[in-house]
């Protein structure tokens, strides 16, 4: 009996029907006046999309490390902390934790360092000084960190506890074994997921702009507001983000072909 074809196997159909229907797009949103300005004024959005999601994204990788470490501590206080945050972060959706840390925790930032700075007789900082995209970073890095500490804790638990074992036979201090034998094992089995995070953080990063920040989703709501032109307008929008999580996808899934035969030699 013939086995069944692995689907890592099967030749990328997909991607040839995805390739050739994003050219035929492409070469119509350029051909076509409206859409050409549209794709004009919404490309303007990319770099700030990409600078929100990536710095989000990393923060939320530190947070989220940090917060599996605590929650596989062995001091109860730790990991009861770590367990009070996961599931507030968790249970809050991202929109309303948007508004939160923009029109709440950033005037509370501000109010707390001023009353450090002020007694120093520097000049009050204003809320107005807090800018809208670092208010959102923030929302996003406290939002995303809640779920990446569930997939390092999953991936830390994973590894061989012999391997351990083995490495505090050899002397290798907490520290020691955690960057070299922990870590390392478990970045290779965490790496699907977490690249799944990271295209779901440059999607979610559109929600940025309901603070009125200048990201694609932004100027795509102001455009096809100033010109009528939603079908267009939108289909632009659409376009531009498929391009930037299918392309993600499509670099992902080579670092992860390529981490797994480095570690099946």
């Amino acid at each position: 009996m013939t086995p069944n074809p692995k689907p890592d196997h099967d030749f990328p159909w997909w991607l040839v029907i995805l390739v050739v229907t994003g050219l035929a797009l492409f070469w119509q949103v350029l051909a076509d006046p409206v859409y050409a300005k549209a794709l004009n004024t919404l490309s303007k959005g990319i770099v700030v999309t990409i600078i929100a999601a990536v710095v989000a994204y990393l923060g939320a990788c530190l947070i989220g490390l940090g917060l599996a470490v605590m929650g596989m501590s062995r001091f109860v206080v730790l990991r009861q902390t770590a367990r009070l945050y996961i599931e507030v972060m968790r249970g809050v959706p991202i929109i309303v934790l948007l508004l939160y840390v923009a029109f709440v925790l950033a005037p509370m930032l501000v109010i707390a360092v001023n009353a450090v700075i002020e007694p120093l007789g520097l000049s009050p900082w204003r809320t107005r000084d807090f800018p809208l995209i670092a208010r959102a970073v923030i929302a996003l890095m406290l939002a995303y960190s809640a779920f990446l500490a569930e997939i390092f804790r999953a991936g830390l638990q994973a590894v061989d506890k012999g391997q351990i074992e083995a490495a505090q036979a050899l002397g290798l201090s907490g520290g020691q074994r955690f960057r070299h034998i922990i870590f390392p094992q478990a970045f290779r089995m965490i790496l699907p997921p977490l690249g799944n995070d990271f295209v779901a953080m440059v999607k979610d990063s559109s929600l940025v702009s309901v603070l009125g920040v200048t990201d694609v989703a932004q100027l795509a709501k102001v455009t096809a507001a100033g010109n009528f032109r939603y079908f267009e307008t939108y289909n632009v929008a659409a376009l531009i983000y498929l391009t930037m999580t299918i392309g993600l996808s499509l670099i992902l899934r080579r670092i992860e072909a390529r981490l797994r035969a480095r570690s099946e030699r």
